[in-house]
């Protein structure tokens, strides 16, 4: 297939890369010429109006942007230039509900309109992305060469059982959650999720670190290291994942963590993820407390949070913000 990708980022020139492996066309823009220039293989386009003349219908075009402003102006302006039976693909860390209003207002022109959550930050060229899809069936089911080159496909993970006669897309590692907004309301709920899987660990290991301390009795002191406990539980540990996969890649290369300040941001799915448990009258108290120790962490840092800062800068390329410590 061809299609546009608007927004040639961390995550949006790998989802182009994978798909021209795939032997799909990509059209690639970006407001940085050079980040156009460096997406080899693909067709520059100069703005969002060389993307539309250079695909042909019915067109696609994905956008990988910073939820917010830009994404918003980005899909007004496709609204504007794209034709009816064309089709809007939403694949960063958009609102769920502004996903809703997108689709009502786009479906009035003819255009359609795709949510889709993606987890796999700046390991997902190589290891695929899981792809959590909003989306009207139809549409979906056209996209499905794009969304089957992302996945990471069913790899040697074992089989569930009693799956024999679900949706086998989602042993690939994709999925049609629903209408408009499902995909990025289950991403959503998948970044709160992550917060409270990473405190957990952040604070286990803060807490073993914490055992050197020359305030406890000196017999009840161990000095533990600390990435090796990471490889251990990897490998058939209860708690092993990627996360501490990831974790352990942080802990083999600095294992004092000295280049993190521990100011742990937060990107809004959290946030909105807890407003979603109190609209539905849900308890949702691990990831309602895993966003408030981040909003601490602003204050004043341990350990745990500058475990926190590199797991997100492993898995994600996310860099503290600025005033805190390089």
């Amino acid at each position: 297939m061809q299609i546009g990708i608007v927004g040639l980022g961390r995550m949006g020139a790998n989802i182009g890369r994978r798909l021209m492996r795939a032997g799909h066309q990509v059209i690639g823009f970006d407001a940085s010429p050079q980040a156009v220039a460096a997406l080899e293989g693909a067709i520059g386009a100069a703005s969002l109006e060389d993307v539309v003349a250079r695909l042909p219908a019915p067109r696609a075009v994905w956008v990988m942007l910073p939820a917010g402003r830009i994404t918003e102006e980005t899909i007004a302006k496709l609204g504007g230039l794209l034709s009816r039976g064309d089709i809007v693909i939403d694949g960063g860390n958009t609102f769920f509900k502004d996903d809703i209003r997108r689709a009502a207002a786009l479906k009035e022109k003819g255009i359609a309109y795709v949510d889709v959550g993606t987890s796999g930050g700046v390991w997902g060229l190589e290891r695929g992305y899981c792809m959590m899809i909003g989306g009207d069936k139809p549409v979906v089911d056209h996209l499905d060469p794009i969304f089957k080159a992302l996945a990471p496909g069913a790899g040697d993970i074992g089989k569930t059982p009693n799956r024999e006669s679900a949706d086998p897309r989602v042993i690939e590692g994709y999925m049609h959650a629903g209408p408009p907004g499902a995909g990025h309301f289950v991403k959503m709920v998948h970044n709160g999720i992550e917060y409270g899987l990473m405190q957990a660990y952040a604070e286990g290991f803060d807490i073993i670190q914490g055992r050197a301390s020359d305030r406890l009795p000196e017999e009840e002191r161990f000095d533990i290291n600390l990435a090796d406990v990471a490889e251990v539980w990897r490998r058939g540990s209860v708690v092993a994942s990627w996360l501490l996969d990831l974790t352990a890649i942080a802990l083999a290369k600095s294992p004092k963590l000295e280049e993190f300040s521990g100011k742990v941001d937060d990107s809004g799915e959290g946030r909105w993820t807890v407003n979603a448990a109190v609209d539905e009258a849900v308890a949702a108290p691990v990831i309602t407390a895993a966003l408030f120790a981040r909003f601490r962490s602003r204050i004043g840092n341990s350990f745990g949070e500058k475990l926190l800062s590199a797991m997100r800068k492993e898995f994600g390329g996310h860099v503290e913000s600025q005033g805190a410590k390089k």
